[in-house]
């Protein structure tokens, strides 16, 4: 997959809301095969298209991927020989003894779904909500129905098969709702909604900041929303399965346990590696590394 592939995935990738991590080497020293530029794409289940280093980087970059699709954070990547794990502030170093000689750092950019917001209307304030939310990083999406990741719903259809958008969206503990209506028309909603927590839709919805045009309307809904932010608006450790990890008998690297990962069975049982070379190593005297010589 060649660079503009790799960045026709990922822009996919971002339409269809799936997180990925943006890998891309920073620097290389010989005799590693990456050079400054290469990247790739790790994926949840531990798939990795493009290229950051042979199989040994490559399945250091699988694992500490997944590690960062758990947190939705990014961090610089530093493989070296040696051997062991250090973990600083924005720096995880790797050590790697099947290195035969030079160092990479790769940097890790977790690229997660920004917060979903679902708009229930067409009028004037629905669609100020839509351009005011993209501008603050929201994914805002006008007459949709509400998907698994859904983190807010905007009900600004001025009475318009409002009720039952503000059920689904209880039902479906939506992190935000909020009704655009006077005090007194949403007081009657929610009685007739007869809702066992009232409190769950804010209505009427915003800060009171003395909002008068649509826009202004949109910014006091969204201050509102973040103001309460009644949970962190990006949920990836519900979004990425975890995976286990297996220690290499050959290294003693730590390996992600997937589908993709260099794998044997041997004596009923699987053994992961980080590279073929270990793999091979362990197929040519398996009783050396399992203590049954």
């Amino acid at each position: 997959m060649n660079g503009q592939e790799l960045r026709a995935h990922a822009e996919s990738l971002r339409a269809g809301r799936t997180p990925f991590v943006l890998a891309t080497v920073v620097r290389a020293q010989r005799p590693t095969s990456a050079k400054p530029g290469d990247c790739a794409l790790v994926l949840a289940d531990g798939t990795i298209e493009g290229f950051v280093g042979g199989s040994c980087a490559e399945s250091t970059v699988r694992q500490q991927g997944i590690r960062l699709l758990l947190t939705g954070e990014s961090a610089l990547l530093r493989i070296q020989p040696g051997a062991g794990e250090q973990v600083e502030e924005g720096v995880v170093t790797v050590g790697n003894p099947c290195l035969s000689g030079g160092e990479l750092e790769i940097f890790l950019d977790a690229q997660m779904p920004p917060p979903l917001v679902a708009i229930h209307g067409d009028g004037p304030i629905a669609r100020a909500l839509a351009s005011v939310g993209r501008v603050l990083g929201y994914e805002t999406r006008v007459g949709a129905e509400l998907s698994d990741d859904t983190f807010a719903v905007i009900v600004a259809s001025h009475g318009r098969d409002e009720e039952r958008v503000l059920e689904a969206a209880v039902r479906a503990d939506v992190a935000y709702i909020g009704l655009i209506a006077s005090e007194k028309r949403g007081a009657a909603v929610l009685e007739r909604l007869g809702l066992p927590e009232p409190g769950r839709i804010h209505t009427p919805a915003g800060l009171p900041i003395g909002a008068r045009t649509p826009a202004e309307v949109a910014v006091s809904v969204y201050a509102e929303l973040i103001a309460t932010r009644p949970r962190p608006p990006q949920r990836p450790a519900e979004d990425v399965e975890v995976a286990a990890e297996a220690v290499d008998p050959v290294c003693g690297m730590s390996v992600a346990i997937t589908p993709e990962a260099v794998q044997l069975p041997y004596g009923g049982r699987r053994y992961y590696f980080c590279g073929a070379g270990c793999r091979h190593a362990f197929a040519d005297e398996p009783g050396r590394y399992t203590g049954d010589a």
